[in-house]
């Protein structure tokens, strides 16, 4: 059997946050396998503690997709400071990979940044890896492509939870754990009101919901005090955003200037799109199309703007209200990196700071435990493309492991497994529950 078909059967998709499926990158013909281990969002250090622990599965998964893809060769992002997983993934690697090593900056895990420092090579505007013959897939996600490879599927989740908990750490836990037993397993809350960012403070969500659930693609948890100027920051009506910016942004220009994708020649302005809030009389005609090539870094929202403004969310609105009117922005001219590029880049730590981060920022060291939980929530939509479709009745019993929701033939998608062994509560189009 293929390897592609493999990562199909097992459920394997993006664990990095976007959750595309992974047996499609493994199908594709490419001169270059990346795989990421950069991990640049504030707090989140999941990915540093899977390459000390769990290097041979995770060296192992580049050498099937190195092999299954048939490129050339390979290349392992990791930032210049973590040199206990540069010397770990050393010693693991074979002769077609190589370590490109990393500054400790934000965000240094963007797939454009690490396949333009490893290769040189600037992806098209709009583009993906493949277009300039690479594949990039995250760490963890290549450790699951090494279990997929011994039929294993994807059950468990490796996360970090971090921030105003008593044990801040990383560790698995089931696909479909309740935020609540996942904050209790790291020693419950510092604060009485807290809120949680799910997968990072600069490109994750908000929500005060425990009841929410682990999926594969969560990095982690950060909770933060209700009172915590990052909550206070996000709490707020979107129309709120949008009002302050009309009435207060002065077109300084500088979330454009620091920001990552112009930085590397793409023609993303937030600046610009700040403009089709409203405050101009051309409006979002013109000014939308500047949006279309952000990556939603969330850098110039949360570092650059000196007024405390919404440039990120700026451009989220305004690339849903193009594709509502079926625009698409063409870059014309050449893609070509800023001369003065590695002198805007933003260090880690400065971002804490400013994030008001500094007394969270410590390490989340791996748990061996594991978690214990009676009942899991598993949602049919994990990954993009299609829902996967339930095969299983209310009142079935169910094993770890087994399929318990499919892709139709055809279609894009990711297979569902039952993450404990019990006995199925509830099914609908959203989800599965089972309970031990």
């Amino acid at each position: 059997m293929s390897l592609s078909k493999k990562i199909f059967n097992a459920g394997v998709v993006g664990a990095g946050g976007a959750g595309f499926p992974a047996h499609v990158k493994a199908n594709s013909k490419v001169e270059f396998v990346l795989a990421n281990g950069a991990e640049c969002e504030p707090l989140i250090h999941k990915d540093y503690e899977l390459m000390l622990r769990f290097t041979q599965e995770i060296t192992k998964g580049l050498e099937h997709l190195i092999e299954s893809t048939k490129a050339k060769r390979g290349f392992f992002g990791i930032k210049e400071k973590n040199v206990k997983a540069i010397s770990a993934i050393s010693q693991c690697l074979n002769g077609k990979t190589e370590i490109t090593k990393l500054g400790d900056f934000y965000p240094s895990g963007d797939e454009f940044e690490l396949v333009y420092e490893a290769t040189g090579r600037l992806i098209p505007p709009a583009g993906i890896p493949l277009d300039v013959g690479c594949v990039v897939n995250n760490v963890e996600t290549l450790y699951n492509i090494a279990l997929a490879e011994k039929d294993i599927p994807v059950t468990k989740k490796f996360i970090c939870v971090a921030g105003a908990v008593k044990k801040p750490s990383s560790f698995f836990v089931p696909v479909g754990t309740s935020f609540k037993d996942v904050i209790e397993f790291a020693g419950g809350t510092k604060a009485k009101e807290f809120g949680l960012f799910v997968g990072g403070v600069m490109m994750g969500h908000l929500t005060f919901n425990l009841d929410e659930v682990i999926t594969k693609t969560t990095a982690g948890l950060i909770v933060l005090p209700i009172d915590h100027y990052l909550i206070r920051r996000k709490n707020q009506p979107e129309q709120n955003w949008h009002r302050i910016g009309k009435s207060a942004c002065d077109q300084c220009s500088y979330c454009t200037e620091l920001c990552p994708r112009y930085l590397l020649g793409y023609q993303v302005e937030p600046h610009k799109v700040m403009r089709s809030l409203g405050f101009t009389k051309t409006g979002a005609a013109v000014w939308n199309q500047m949006a279309e090539l952000c990556c939603s870094c969330g850098l110039c929202t949360l570092y650059a703007c000196p007024e405390d403004l919404y440039p990120k969310e700026a451009c989220d609105k305004a690339k849903v209200e193009m594709r509502e009117e079926g625009m698409k922005f063409i870059q014309k001219k050449e893609v070509k990196a800023h001369p003065i590029k590695e002198g805007r880049r933003v260090p880690l730590k400065q971002l804490i700071m400013k994030l008001k981060l500094q007394d969270y920022d410590v390490e989340a060291p791996f748990n061996s435990k594991s978690i214990s939980v009676g009942k899991v929530r598993t949602p049919l939509q994990q990954h993009i493309g299609k829902p996967a479709q339930a095969i299983v009745n209310k009142g079935e019993k169910v094993e770890e492991g087994q399929l318990i929701g499919n892709i139709p033939d055809g279609e894009l998608g990711a297979n569902i497994h039952a993450s404990i062994t019990g006995k199925v509560k509830e099914v609908t189009e959203r989800f599965i529950s089972i309970e031990s």
